[in-house]
């Protein structure tokens, strides 16, 4: 398929609200009060808002243009392949929009009795059920907001049992193909982090495990598969070693979308994971909203899950706080509870054997888009990819293009960027993650646009470098913003 740049035809230029509006212009007009002036009271001179100066004077439609336009320089999944590795950025189902809209449960309050929330209650405990029965755990909390917000608890568990056993342990193990946030986790509870460096093959060996293992040891974070798109082979053995050790092993499981239906984390030996709903269970993702991150345990760890709990007695269902070794609240209430409607809604209209040909397929498309491109761009790892698949700029670093340039001149194709420069371990990383949700037209696209740049990259290189050129807002100072952002208008 040959590669078809973008095309900008009602490229909007737009500038800042401030430069737009004109003196006189007014968004709203008010009808005329019929109440007597006496009738109102004054209000207090302090509680008068004065005229802002250089605040701009707009019409309705100023500011419905304005935005709308700015909404079109918004790119998201409902517009193309969103193919930031790591990061499993899949469609969200309309259906499940329309259930978690529905308004006994976008309305429900978290303050209003139980007697009046049975219903709510209900999905929380069910959807505790299907989580803990895909992952292979026993039981699981559903507070947690966030990915690392998960991590963060599951580690408050861990620290909270050996705690109880008398023997909290200093170090956690890391490999260095783990997410970024797990020695984030760890550190924040009061762990000394210990990196083990991956083997030639992108997995964790046995060898180096043991190297490291000691009685001060409490736990293995391990990502599997892993941020290399690599599944960690020996799993099974890594785990005994650890509780050999009298360690505990928690796993990551971000990448689950790998994974579903074929193999369960619990399975396997893990004590210890969180999930991401907005990652595999196709909840909104990104832009700041609200994320979930659940925590699913083994049987031991139950006692230190997070409260409150869903209790089922009988036929109805309640919020349980009568657990003296809980960690206590990481969240307020019992979650982000609209995501768990949709992650509900999602697991019910796949079933099982749905859920199983989305992780098939995630895989799939990866390995489609790395046989795709290995002949152009460098594999960092020339192994067995699960959902993800790696490149490198080693290829296109000899005509001077970097991985960043490969990525803003993605843009020039109508493309968002993978993720770039993660994992750490892989230099110049190009990390692309389709998911199961796109279809191989859409990925031979890709396939060509990324095949286009890499023949760009020997025959006019400065075209690369100089990326993007069809956007709105062309290569930023990315390292200016981060360290010196303009937050503040001023009319100067």
């Amino acid at each position: 398929m040959k590669a078809q740049r973008a095309d900008h035809p009602m490229d909007f230029r737009e500038g800042l609200l401030f430069e737009r509006g004109a003196r006189g212009r007014v968004g709203y007009v008010l009808e005329a009060s019929d109440l007597e002036s006496e009738a109102l009271p004054a209000l207090p001179a302090e509680l008068v808002r004065q005229d802002i100066p250089g605040m701009p004077e707009l019409s309705e439609i100023d500011v419905i243009r304005h935005f709308t336009r700015l909404s079109r320089w918004n790119y998201c999944i409902d517009h193309g392949l969103y193919p930031l590795g790591s990061c499993t950025m899949k469609y969200n189902p309309r259906l499940h929009e329309l259930v978690a809209r529905r308004p006994r449960m976008a309305l429900a309050h978290p303050y209003q009795p139980e007697a009046l929330s049975q219903g709510c209650l209900r999905l929380i405990h069910e959807l505790e059920q299907f989580l803990a029965r895909i992952t292979g755990m026993d039981t699981l909390t559903l507070q947690p907001s966030a990915g690392a917000q998960g991590e963060l608890t599951g580690m408050m568990i861990i620290r909270a049992c050996l705690t109880q056993r008398g023997d909290p342990r200093s170090k956690v193990l890391i490999p260095d193909s783990a997410h970024g946030t797990n020695p984030s986790s760890a550190h924040l509870c009061n762990y000394q982090v210990v990196e083990i460096k991956s083997g030639a093959d992108g997995r964790l060996h046995l060898e180096d495990l043991k190297a490291r293992l000691g009685r001060d040891v409490a736990a293995l974070m391990l990502t599997n598969p892993n941020t290399l798109g690599i599944f960690e082979q020996n799993i099974a053995e890594i785990c005994a070693l650890v509780h050999d050790a009298g360690g505990l092993v928690y796993c990551d499981g971000a990448n689950m979308n790998a994974l579903l239906g074929i193999s369960r984390p619990g399975d396997m030996g893990c004590d210890v994971m969180h999930l991401n709903l907005h990652k595999t269970f196709t909840t909104p993702h990104g832009g700041g909203g609200p994320g979930s991150g659940p925590v699913a345990v083994k049987e031991f760890l139950r006692p230190f899950l997070p409260v409150p709990r869903v209790v089922k007695e009988g036929g109805r269902y309640r919020l349980a706080e009568e657990f003296p070794e809980s960690i206590g609240r990481v969240r307020s209430f019992y979650g982000n509870f609209g995501m768990l409607v949709r992650a509900y809604a999602y697991i019910l209209s796949m079933g099982a054997a749905g859920l199983k040909r989305v992780s098939e397929n995630a895989v799939l498309n990866a390995n489609y888009i790395k046989a795709g491109l290995r002949s152009v761009y460098q594999l960092a790892y020339d192994i067995d990819s699960m959902h993800e698949v790696i490149f490198t700029d080693q290829r296109q670093l000899k005509f001077g293009v970097k991985t960043l340039d490969i990525a803003k001149r993605l843009m020039d194709y109508g493309f968002h960027p993978p993720t770039i420069y993660f994992p750490l371990i892989a230099p110049g990383a190009l990390m692309i993650e389709p998911t199961e949700t796109e279809p191989r037209a859409e990925l031979d696209r890709f396939i060509a646009a990324m095949k286009a740049i890499a023949a760009e990259a020997e025959t006019d290189p400065e075209l690369v470098q100089s990326a993007p050129r069809t956007t709105p807002v062309k290569r930023l100072d990315e390292t200016r913003a981060a360290r010196q952002p303009i937050l503040r208008w001023t009319p100067d």
